[in-house]
């Protein structure tokens, strides 16, 4: 038997081979394609930021950022997936609002988001409006909460579904102002949107991306974005925050991966992500999608994904949602 000293004495002299593995591995990283996994199927505008970025460090490593879709349990099947994955650096995720929506949302998930992924960069954050169509006599936010409490309950609130940010954008603004208002949830924004434009439903948090062109053909009147500031695409939007202090509900968005990726690939996957961010035209892209870039450290990313956890866990808890 070999003894408990003598055997961490062999493991204390196998650790710098393994730092100086890790090292030469992240010198060389990536030799091979990357799956960039994204829990929803394409042609969104989630799959579409995750293909800009994606091309991008494609361009600029040699090797190909491929987009797998693998949509389902409302993005959970994806995040699972890169949960159980080897940390390579060769499995990433597209982190979205789900992924802190769910956290408290689901009783039963397998993972800890926050434990289990490992922050590497932000990529942008961008608003929902709230939206009214032409019926809605108020204006602005102020005249909107007005509206509300003189008809509580009256307003039809639609949604792309339970839980996203869309609804859960609603449900803070109901907690914050003490109003209520009649959720209406569809399977998507495009449906939501058919009836916000034929009067069924009178009011939606979309994302930006999806309602800006109703906006300004004028079939539809934003009151507010969901930002703290507001939106160089809807410079004459108040944020909702300027008549609701602390109001803030904006999609961050970014890229994970497992924990126990190297914490050298991780930095150099950061370094990539944020000189690409920095391009004129990713910037412009970026923005037309609805939010500047977010050059940040993995650090500072874990500390908003952290944040925006705890924020919607309480919008959960206030909304009395659970899916088991």
């Amino acid at each position: 038997m070999i003894s408990r000293r003598r055997a961490l004495g062999l493991v204390a002299l196998g650790l710098p081979a393994i730092v100086t593995s890790r090292r030469a591995a992240a010198l060389d990283y990536p030799t091979r394609p990357v799956r960039f996994v994204v829990g929803y199927p394409p042609g969104g505008a989630t799959d579409i930021l995750a293909r800009l970025v994606g091309q991008k460090l494609s361009e600029m490593t040699g090797q190909q950022f491929v987009i797998e879709n693998k949509p389902g349990a409302g993005n959970n099947i994806g995040t699972e997936a890169v949960v159980n994955a080897p940390g390579d650096g060769y499995t990433v995720l597209l982190i979205n609002p789900a992924n802190y929506i769910n956290a408290s949302l689901y009783a039963n998930l397998k993972f800890d988001f926050v434990r289990d992924i490992a922050p590497v960069a932000s990529f942008n954050r961008v608003p929902n409006v709230m939206t009214v169509n032409k019926d809605v006599p108020a204006k602005n936010v102020a005249e909107f909460i007005a509206y509300l409490k003189e008809n509580p309950g009256k307003v039809n609130m639609a949604s792309s579904g339970n839980g996203t940010s869309v609804h859960l954008s609603g449900e803070m603004f109901m907690a914050m102002t003490g109003t209520k208002m009649q959720h209406v949830p569809y399977r998507g924004a495009a449906p939501a949107i058919t009836d916000m434009l034929g009067g069924q439903v009178q009011l939606i948090f979309d994302n930006m991306p999806s309602i800006i062109q109703h906006i300004r053909s004028g079939a539809l009147r934003a009151l507010g974005v969901t930002t703290a500031e507001r939106s160089s695409l809807l410079p004459d939007v108040q944020a909702i925050a300027e008549t609701v202090p602390g109001y803030e509900a904006s999609a961050l968005f970014g890229m994970g991966a497992p924990k126990s990726t190297p914490k050298e690939i991780i930095e150099k996957l950061n370094k990539a992500i944020n000189v690409a961010l920095a391009d004129a035209n990713i910037r412009d892209r970026l923005v037309d999608l609805g939010g500047a870039p977010l050059i940040q450290s993995p650090e500072e990313f874990g500390r908003m994904i952290a944040d925006e956890t705890a924020k919607w866990q309480k919008v959960v808890a206030f909304a009395g949602l659970k899916v088991e």
